[in-house]
């Protein structure tokens, strides 16, 4: 079981049972998934760009990336329908507390002139979105195997009804939201 497992299950259910007054266990909010999503514009022109952002995505999340495509065709871009144009991983049960945890402790703090995250990016349904500007700030990847910088984006799912529940949930496992 890992560091943030743990700590769901010991601090933040008695802490979240607290605050909202939760009568059962069960109405406690958790984290039901972690979304990493890499869109890679130019893999129209060559598909190995594609799969050295797959590969990025594999070593930062320990787990092998599926292949995204386009939905409409669209003329202005280039890009026909069915084209694959990223890569996302989604993880569940322990890959998602490790990465959580590798997230908050080791990456976040490593951004340039960091002051925290967004606290308003919810959906209004208790699931967070964070967009990250480089795949560099993961200590797993090394500079110089990198072809190019790349962004992604994070997107955690909760089962909070509301966006406060799912707020204190993030801070309780120390999200580090800016004031």
């Amino acid at each position: 079981m890992s560091r943030y497992h743990e700590l769901y299950l010991k601090e933040i259910v008695p802490a979240m049972t607290a605050k909202f007054g939760y009568k059962n266990i069960m109405e406690v909010p958790k984290l039901n998934k972690i979304v990493v999503n890499m869109a890679v514009g130019e893999a129209k022109e060559n598909v190995k760009i594609l799969e050295n952002a797959a590969n990025d995505l594999m070593i930062i999340t320990g787990q092998k990336a599926v292949m995204t495509k386009a939905k409409k065709s669209i003329a202005n871009f280039k890009i026909r329908e069915g084209m694959p144009i990223g890569c996302k991983v989604t993880l569940r049960g322990e890959r998602m507390y490790d990465f959580l945890d590798r997230l908050v402790n080791l990456a976040l703090p490593r951004v340039r002139d960091f002051r925290g995250v967004n606290p308003n990016a919810f959906d209004g349904r208790g699931n967070y979105a964070l967009g990250i500007k480089e795949q560099l700030i993961f200590p797993e990847i090394e500079y110089d195997k990198i072809d190019k910088t790349r962004g992604m984006d994070v997107i955690v799912t909760t089962t909070a009804k509301t966006d406060e529940e799912a707020r204190e949930l993030l801070k309780l496992f120390n999200m580090p939201f800016a004031h």
